[in-house]
Order: structure tokens, then sequence, then C-alpha cells
């Protein structure tokens, strides 16, 4: 099962709410803890899924809440996991995530690796045995917040979801990456990118949306093209970045592949429980030059960027991570849309566990 993937009833319906953020994050936390999380299990995972909402990635969102919890139950994610330093350098570690909460596994080895760079400038981190990992960028912009450059990439040890170049079975994870760099910029100067043409949770929440999706993200299980959603769970797949010129997302999510498949997850599984691997790699700036300069200097190199003339039907030049800042501020004023299917698996959950009373959904 797909961590992200929370199946929507044939033909459903587009009907959405506005929610509160912070009403949002406390309901899913709440929702997370009554399945067996700990407290600060439970907020990684509630706030990573809200985060995620707000800066419009919505597939990474709290549609993925109620799947969570589902693999909970079926013991592929095991609350309160021990987390292990398998081996470990000076600027190198190696973690076994114990199949806990993968928001708050690489929260961790994210937290150590900066800790590591402070001390050699450079630190490098592997994580394997956790679970789904949220939004990519969520880690890398802890080390930006330190003066650092972080540079994350994950991949799905098993089962894959993507047809490499050519292909028409899946043989790939969506492999994303993620690159965060500090700057004097208002929004953060980030990258965050799946390797495939989209990420899977947007075929999953195009889904429980009933809409349909462009050409060019799946095909049928007979490799052809399609812009039903529902075709990628009868046997479809994801296709690579890049289109016409999709060798290039496949050769990049090949490399992402073996970065946090053989380099990170010992062993394969094809027994389909779901194992995010992880690379991370933190960079002190500062070893390199002063870093109010470099900052400085991002922040000059973001608006020559933006300062290009229009080109026709375009809205703009945004330098990476200011769309995502922009979404954030608006929902944050306005509320997260969330699709009825949604808000009815967690009204479902919190009845389930007698719990909805006290967050005010009845």
């Amino acid at each position: 099962m797909n961590p992200i993937e929370n199946p929507a009833p044939e033909g459903a319906d587009k009907k959405r709410r506005l929610v509160n953020g912070d009403r949002l994050a406390r309901i899913c936390a709440a929702l997370l803890q009554a399945a067996g999380a700990s407290e600060d299990e439970a907020k990684a995972v509630a706030d990573g899924c809200v985060n995620a909402n707000l800066a419009g990635h919505d597939s990474h969102g709290v549609l993925a809440v109620p799947a969570y919890i589902d693999l909970i139950k079926a013991g592929h994610i095991v609350p309160r996991a021990a987390w292990t330093i398998v081996q470990e350098s000076p600027t190198t570690t190696v973690i076994d995530g114990g199949w806990g909460f993968g928001f708050h596994v690489t929260a961790k080895a994210m937290a150590l690796t900066i800790e590591k760079a402070k001390t050699a400038n450079v630190a490098v981190s592997t994580v394997f045995r956790q679970s789904h990992v949220g939004r990519l960028a969520t880690y890398p912009l802890m080390a930006a917040s330190e003066g650092m450059i972080g540079l994350v990439a994950a991949s799905g040890c098993s089962p894959k979801y993507v047809a490499p170049f050519g292909g028409r079975e899946a043989r790939l994870g969506t492999n994303p990456i993620s690159i965060a760099v500090p700057s004097d910029l208002e929004a953060p100067f980030v990258l965050d990118m799946a390797t495939s043409a989209v990420a899977a949770g947007k075929i999953f929440l195009a889904i429980a949306r009933g809409e349909e999706i462009p050409k060019g993200w799946i095909i049928d299980r007979e490799g052809r093209s399609t812009t039903d959603p529902r075709d990628y769970r009868k046997g479809g797949a994801l296709l690579p970045l890049g289109g016409s010129e999709g060798y290039k997302g496949s050769g990049l999510a090949a490399m992402v592949e073996v970065l946090c498949g053989p380099l990170a997850c010992p062993g394969f599984e094809p027994s389909g429980r779901d194992s995010n691997g992880c690379f991370m790699a933190v960079f002190n700036v500062a070893a390199f030059q002063a870093l109010d300069q470099f900052k400085k200097d991002v922040g000059v190199f973001a608006q020559y960027m933006k300062s290009t003339p229009q080109s026709e039907g375009s809205s703009g030049v945004f330098y990476p991570g200011e769309i995502g800042y922009l979404r954030e501020q608006e929902r944050r004023a306005s509320g997260i849309e969330i699709e009825d299917t949604t808000w009815e698996k967690l009204l479902a959950l919190a009845r389930e566990y007698g719990i909805a009373a006290e967050l005010d959904l009845v």
C-alpha cells in the first residue's frame, strides 16, 4: 500500500470545506495519538501534513493521515519505535528507523546531521526502515535555518510506482530531491521535486476529488497515456519527469534509487511493506564564505532571475520556494481546502476513537 494513498469511492464528489490550519493540526495529532503515536510523533506527522497543505502540496497533506493510521493498524508503522544508530563517524551516520514514523525519524536524523556539520563542516547520513517521510522540503529547511545548505533525497525501497523511460511497468520510486539554502529573502530558497512527472499523492488526490489529470502524468496497464487517475490503480504507472525527454527524469530517479536504496536500505523487500530510504547531506556555508555575504548573494541572484521580462502567457518568474510561501500566507488567512471524502474519514476515525466531541466534530 502506498503510504499516501487514501482510497476514495468511485465517483467521489468534489465538495470541499475550508479548515483553519491550527485546528486541522490538532485534529490530526489527536487521531494519531489515539492510534498509538507518542505526543512528539503525532505532532511531527500532523504538523508535517498541515504544513504541506499550507504550501500547496495537498498530495502530502492531511489526505494521508487516515492511510497512516491504517498502516499502524496493519503493523507497518510502529509507534514509539526505537531509533538506532547502526554505525557512525564524525561526519557520517547510518540510522535504523525501526519502522517508525518517517516524519519523526528523519527530523531527528537531520538534527543530528546538522550538529555534526557544525563541527566537521560537512556531514552525511542515511536512514532506512522508516515509513513515509512526507513533504521532503521540511528537512533541508532545517539546515537552512541553521545557516547551512541541506540536501535530502528519498526513495521507497519497496514497492515501486514509476515506469522507467520506455517501459510500462513500475520499476522506480517517485524519488524526490530537495535542496534548501540560507538567504536573506522573505521566502525560503528551496527546491522540492519528484523525479516522476508528479508525486503519487497527486494521483490519489485527483481520485478523491473526482478530477481528471493532465496527459503525461500516468500510463495505463497497456502503456497508453491516460487522463483518468483511476487507471493507476488498475495496473498503470507514473511516468518519469521530462515528457518526451523522460530519460532525464528516469536517470535522476535511478541515481536517487542508488543513494536511498543500496546505500541506505540493506536488501530489497518485495513484501510490499513500505520503507522510505533517505540520503541527506549538510554543508556549513561558513566553511566556504561568510554566511551573511552568502545569504545576500543568494538574494541578489534570486532577484536577478525574477527581473527578466515575462514570456507570453506567463505570470512572471518565481524562485524555488517562493510560490509555496505565497500559498502558505494565503491559506493561513483563508483556511485549507479539505475535500469531503477526506473530512468524512477524519470524522469517522474521531468517532471510532471516541474523541469526536472533544475535537468539536459532532
